[in-house]
């Protein structure tokens, strides 16, 4: 059982995922983004080269629906795959396959898509969306993270969840914010815990990899 929303955020061109699910160390499989490039999710019976493979197809141009497309219909075993998919111009596509778990859903807006498999109703989705849209002016993290409380007050998923994540990739070459809980009796709430203590040093990392002579430090010299 799975709940996720992959998405843009339209004043900074960032793309983002947060995601929650009943297995252990989500993070680590269906989450992925691309700064420039999109935000895509794999999931329900994943299959972690999609996610990569989504990307890749948007980098050679092609839109989210195109991509989405693509991938779902040389995929093995499409049946059993969930995929969201945002694209550089805010476009985005869900796919679910036959096989999808449980009550499942999907909701696509501007700039936002997100899906969920073995639901505890299909309304939880639909308000993870309308809390995106409603809260753009926070930072994508928060946001998402948001949307994951959202879906869980709307019912969220059908049994216990265990592990969330959220990633955001900015304008680097690798995603600026990545926070995983792996495995927690309340990941959702774990995950926003670890954003509050991250969010204050998050533009300070970057800044730390570009520049090291203009970053502050925290803690010791050198320390990571």
């Amino acid at each position: 059982m799975t709940i996720s929303i992959a998405a843009r955020c339209e004043r900074t061109g960032a793309f983002g995922v947060a995601i929650s699910s009943s297995s252990p160390s989500v993070g680590s499989r269906c989450p992925n983004v691309r700064a420039g490039v999109g935000a895509v999710s794999s999931q329900n019976v994943t299959d972690p080269r999609l996610g990569p493979a989504l990307l890749d197809a948007l980098e050679s141009g092609l839109i989210a629906q195109a991509a989405l497309d693509l991938v779902s219909s040389t995929a093995t075993h499409p049946e059993f795959r969930q995929l969201t998919v945002v694209d550089a111009t805010g476009t985005a596509a869900v796919y679910s396959g036959a096989k999808s778990l449980g009550i499942n859903a999907e909701v696509i807006g501007s700039n936002v898509a997100a899906a969920g498999n073995m639901l505890a109703n299909d309304g939880v989705i639909k308000a993870m969306v309308n809390s995106f849209e409603a809260n753009s002016d926070k930072e994508l993290a928060d946001r998402l993270i948001g949307c994951l409380e959202a879906g869980v007050t709307a019912g969220g998923e059908a049994g216990p969840v265990h592990s969330a994540a959220v990633l955001v990739a900015t304008d680097v070459a690798w995603p600026s914010t990545n926070l995983r809980v792996d495995w927690d009796d309340n990941p959702i709430e774990k995950l926003r815990e670890i954003y509050q203590v991250w969010a204050p040093q998050a533009a300070d990392y970057v800044t730390r990899a570009l520049n090291p002579n203009s970053a502050p430090s925290y803690g010791v010299p050198g320390d990571e």
